[in-house]
């Protein structure tokens, strides 16, 4: 049999390879569709990336923020071990810091209770020197760990600690 002008158009492999329908069984496809399903799965991907890039950003924005406030602390924390100090500092003890005239800090163990209702500098705050050399503010050091009362907690529900002990 021979093969007219036309026959290198037809797909030279087998019919279930082939990019267009070769039996009447076949499903019928029209060119526009498979257009608009790409169409509809690039808008998919589109709006997937879209979110997840969102989440990043989001995620992006929140570390800034922890990061300014990281910086904050740290120079706060500088300015308060960097105040003049004529005793040494123990750990877990109460310092007040206090505020020359010419504007120089500096900790007293005298808080302005202690000067007699009326203390010659500036009152800035009270302040607790911590294990790890940080300052907690003395309002702040009575309130109870609740980070580490939850992580107790949750290592005597795991089995870990027994009656408060490990």
């Amino acid at each position: 049999m021979s093969r007219d002008k036309t026959d290198h158009h037809l797909h030279p492999g087998e019919a279930r390879s082939s990019p267009y329908p070769v039996s009447r069984l076949a499903p019928a496809f029209d060119s526009g569709d498979l257009a608009a399903e790409v169409a509809k799965a690039e808008a998919m991907l589109s709006a997937r990336t879209g979110a997840k890039l969102r989440v990043i950003a989001d995620q992006i924005r929140l570390l800034q923020e922890e990061a300014r406030k990281v910086l904050a602390d740290a120079q706060e924390e500088q300015t308060l071990t960097r105040a003049a100090c004529a005793f040494k500092r123990i750990p877990g003890k109460t310092y007040h810091l206090y505020q020359r005239a010419e504007g120089q800090t500096f900790f007293s163990m005298l808080s302005p209770a202690e000067w007699g209702g009326a203390s010659p500098h500036l009152f800035l705050g009270s302040y607790r020197l911590e294990v790890d050399y940080s300052w907690t503010p003395a309002e702040q050091s009575d309130r109870s760990d609740e980070t580490g009362a939850l992580v107790d907690q949750l290592l005597r529900i795991g089995g870990l600690r027994a009656g408060g002990t490990v």
